[in-house]
């Protein structure tokens, strides 16, 4: 046993340091209040594995973590090592002490009400759990027909590092998020792209002012509320069409056809007997919550998500979801720590009042 702590918060990313923030300001210490455990080699999250080319120009929506700003940055540095050194003097300032690299194996309940962590550094009891995982460690990649068939590479938004290794190849860019969108700006430059989606994409021009972002929050909370999956931010907006995205579809590297019905040994077909040969196919298809650890609690409901009140797992008050659902976002993440925090020392104080104090 390794220890015993009021909070375990699991994952380091933007989610999770913000809840080790908010922890620190309720008074809990690290090591006995609290612990963060992260699975990632170093500070950063999920963005110190962004690919090399993806710039402040192209992001949207670094925001800072509480308590303290981001340096100014110019607008063509790499994302990933500019967030990673942030990261990194954030949890220096604030003394997290963050357990890295870590895996947490599993969360089991225990005869006594608290919560057994199995790490790959042993074994740890929390009364409560915060949940920061996100999503980066299960890319999503859509079973087709044919694909073990295909005689070219497959890879998925996890593993793009640039355009420069697909110079002169034929590529097939599957999905209809940012990612996709900005993998297709990029490639285009440098290789011939066919770009498919499975539903036409939504381009607007109306500006994500607070007023949409609260529809969006909205939208995102009442399918959490009924336990279904929450959706994608792009489908919940739809994408902005910036000065880029208007120049890239005039000149027909925005046009998109419809789903392959199958791949083949020399690319992919439609039902209509259609057909590209490629190279390449990359999978912009999206991410999935990395939750398979909170298994043993069985938190799901028959509709596949977990129904949610604000942070709070309904079936689990123990549990806190950060970064999940409506708090899936880097202005979100950080109100959802905070929140997540102070309703779980709420409901531990109920259930033992020392911990009032």
């Amino acid at each position: 046993m390794n220890g015993e702590v009021d909070i375990a918060v699991i994952g380091a990313g933007q989610a999770g340091l913000s809840s080790g923030y908010f922890a620190r300001r309720a008074g809990l210490e690290p090591g006995s209040g609290f612990v963060v455990f992260d699975h990632a080699p170093a500070p950063g999250g999920a963005w110190q594995f962004r690919w090399p080319t993806l710039t402040f120009t192209t992001v949207h929506g670094i925001y800072r973590l509480p308590g303290m700003e981001m340096a100014p940055q110019d607008a063509s540095a790499p994302v990933a090592p500019a967030v990673s050194d942030y990261f990194r003097e954030y949890e220096n300032r604030f003394d997290l002490r963050v357990h890295r690299p870590v895996d947490v194996h599993r969360v089991s309940p225990r005869a006594d009400g608290r919560l057994d962590l199995a790490t790959s550094e042993g074994d740890w009891i929390a009364r409560g759990v915060i949940n920061a995982t996100g999503t980066w460690e299960k890319p999503f990649w859509p079973r087709y027909p044919g694909a073990d068939l295909f005689r070219g590479r497959q890879l998925h938004t996890a593993d793009y590092r640039g355009p420069d290794e697909f110079a002169g190849k034929r590529v097939v860019i599957v999905g209809g998020g940012a990612s996709a969108i900005q993998h297709l700006l990029e490639i285009a430059r440098v290789a011939d792209t066919t770009w498919v989606t499975r539903r036409d994409p939504e381009f607007t021009e109306r500006p994500f002012d607070i007023h949409w972002g609260r529809e969006v929050i909205a939208r995102v909370e009442d399918r959490v509320r009924r336990g279904l999956p929450p959706e994608s931010v792009v489908k919940a907006t739809g994408y902005q069409l910036t000065p880029e995205i208007k120049a890239a579809r005039e000149a027909g590297i925005l046009h998109r056809r419809p789903m392959f019905e199958r791949l083949t040994p020399e690319g992919v077909a439609w039902e209509d007997g259609s057909t590209v040969a490629a190279d390449v196919v990359l999978w912009a298809t999206g991410f999935r919550a990395a939750l398979d650890h909170l298994a043993p609690l069985r938190l799901r409901e028959p509709g596949g998500g977990i129904r949610m009140e604000g942070t709070r797992v309904v079936a689990d008050p123990r549990i806190h979801l950060v970064g999940y659902g409506p708090s899936a976002s880097t202005i979100g993440a950080n109100r959802a720590g905070r929140a997540a925090v102070r309703e779980l020392r709420r409901h531990l104080a109920e259930r033992e009042p020392a911990l009032a104090s």
